[in-house]
């Protein structure tokens, strides 16, 4: 999972989130509402994570290529 996915998660958590306060003017029950509270939160906290986490995209280290004491270039050190 990339930080894309992290955030489309968080932003429908939030959406169901925001949805599940409403949900009493639609006339659906408490339990409901509890329900939809809880599983935007789920969906936050879950996009919080992918998008908090480094994954495994990670960028390898440039080290100079010394030529006596004058860099000529680079290289990636793993």
């Amino acid at each position: 999972m990339n930080k894309l996915t992290g955030y489309i998660l968080a932003i429908v958590g939030l959406a169901v989130v925001l949805l599940s306060f409403n949900l009493s003017k639609l006339g659906l029950t408490a339990i409901k509402q509890t329900y939809a509270l809880l599983i935007g939160l789920v969906l936050v906290a879950i996009g919080v994570f992918f998008v908090m986490s480094r994954g495994t995209e990670q960028i390898a280290e440039e080290v100079p290529i010394y030529h006596g004491k004058k860099i000529i270039g680079y290289r990636r050190h793993k």
